[in-house]
């Protein structure tokens, strides 16, 4: 997959072919099916599939305090939609300027000229233009009058609903993993870097890796099973997720147990997988009831991680 930041000089093996716009925020099952139709729509056009998006999201240039928190960083969203099949991803520096293009000027300067696209994908809840006044319905008339097939993929369900980046929000901040799951794909995944703690966890018998530096949303307070990847290994990990009451600790930290791990990693990154949550964190009355609860929790992350 070719990787570009700038629609100066745009690259003519990369003209005439099929388009999709969006943020593409979490990269689900929805947006598999939209990049399916486009892929096959690049084919039935003789070009390449073509996705363009966002960095910064919209969003958070025009109304920053309403921003959600991402579902997935860029790294990670470049590494799926190139598994997904994409030829090229444009990810496009948001500015003013874009954002304050009339829809068909944004279509015309854009998607015609630039890109030069031949046929376009898109979901059904896109907007574009000056104060989002483009949408689909925009779009298929445009498209329509270049004489350009157009496609609006039939939306995909899962977990009992249909598959959207808010839905999905929905249910890792209410702790719903597994629900996540279903909709990504795939488990929920955050990065980070390992931090340095309070130490408790070495003298209680369960070293965990404090992971800081977090840039995406982040699931509801509870405990989980889970798996962390260190030097591109994967190990089952137990997680918590939230304050510390036993310990009369307020602070939300994130404190992943790996199962079979004992290396000092501090500073180093770390990838999360939440597989499924299970329990919410409380107060214990002593420590030794806190440990056997974690023995049980430890017990169960290692039958959720080892299952297929």
């Amino acid at each position: 997959m070719i990787l570009l930041h700038s629609l100066d000089d745009f690259p003519k093996t990369l003209r005439g072919g099929a388009v999709a716009i969006g943020n593409f925020d979490g990269v689900h099952l929805g947006h598999a099916r939209l990049v399916e139709r486009l892929r096959a729509m690049a084919r039935a056009v003789g070009g390449p599939a073509v996705v363009f998006t966002f960095d910064p999201p919209p969003t958070r240039i025009l109304r920053p305090e309403a921003a959600p928190e991402p579902l997935v960083w860029r790294e990670r969203k470049v590494e799926i939609l190139e598994e997904l099949g994409v030829d090229a991803l444009l990810i496009y520096p948001t500015d003013r300027a874009l954002l304050d293009m009339e829809p068909h000027e944004f279509f015309d300067r854009i998607v015609r000229e630039r890109l030069a696209a031949r046929a376009m994908v898109e979901g059904p809840n896109f907007f574009f233009g000056h104060r989002r006044s483009g949408n689909v319905e925009s779009l298929r008339a445009f498209c329509q009058a270049a004489g350009m097939p157009f496609e609006v993929p039939e939306p995909v369900e899962a977990a009992g609903q249909l598959v959207s980046s808010s839905r999905i929000r929905t249910s890792i901040l209410a702790g719903w993993v597994d629900e996540a799951r279903a909709m990504l794909g795939r488990p929920y995944r955050i990065h980070g870097v390992v931090v340095r703690g309070a130490g408790r966890g070495s003298k209680l018998g369960y070293p965990t890796a404090n992971v800081g530096q977090i840039d995406t949303l982040l699931p509801g307070d509870g405990i989980y099973a889970a798996r962390a990847m260190v030097d591109q290994i994967w190990y089952p990990a137990a997680v918590s997720l939230g304050p510390n009451p036993t310990f009369d600790e307020s602070q939300t930290k994130v404190e992943a147990f790996l199962l079979g791990f004992r290396e000092t990693i501090y500073d180093q990154p770390i990838e999360v997988d939440f597989l499924a949550r299970l329990r919410e964190i409380r107060r214990f009355p002593s420590v030794n009831a806190l440990l056997a609860q974690m023995a049980r929790d430890v017990t169960q992350t290692l039958e959720i991680a080892s299952a297929p």
